[in-house]
């Protein structure tokens, strides 16, 4: 007989882990109003890939651009998904803090977000982020730390 509470968890698979961001029925508010959706999986690298499709009704300032602080929250984003990839999907990492710097204006419309993990540790977790205009160009760039935090761990 096999005792259930020490068995290991489940291994996801890279395509696991994009399918099940993909099909998500419950995104959180916050990645719905950014446009956020997963394109790639890296659990080798640590790294994500994501989109965010910055509607002009929502995040723009008084001179037409995307506000720096939508632009901070996807990299937030794009670093934040990266833990949960790092974890093997068993663990959330809240940003302890982040530095952003600005490189271009970002404009409506698509923006493409890397996400990764520089190191991984039990008590903190050093990420790195990138954000991509349609033509490839860097719009702005982040590094943080957060705590990684297992899922059942978690406190609302």
């Amino acid at each position: 007989m096999t005792d259930v509470a020490s068995r290991e968890p489940e291994t996801l698979t890279d395509e696991a882990i994009l399918q099940r961001f993909l099909r998500t029925k419950n995104q959180p508010t916050g990645s719905q109003t950014l446009g956020f959706r997963m394109v790639s999986v890296s659990q080798a690298t640590k790294s994500v890939e994501v989109e965010f499709d910055a509607k002009a009704e929502l995040l723009l300032n008084p001179m037409k651009q995307i506000q720096g602080g939508y632009l901070c929250a996807m990299l937030d984003e794009a670093m934040s998904v990266a833990c949960m990839v790092a974890s093997g999907m068993t663990a959330v990492a809240p940003t302890l803090e982040m530095k952003t710097s600005f490189l271009r204006p970002g404009m409506p419309g698509k923006i493409k977000g890397i996400g990764r993990v520089v190191k991984w540790g039990r008590q903190v977790a050093f990420t790195e982020g990138e954000l991509y205009d349609p033509d490839g160009r860097l719009l702005a760039k982040a590094t943080g730390t957060a705590i990684p935090t297992p899922f059942g761990n978690y406190k609302k």
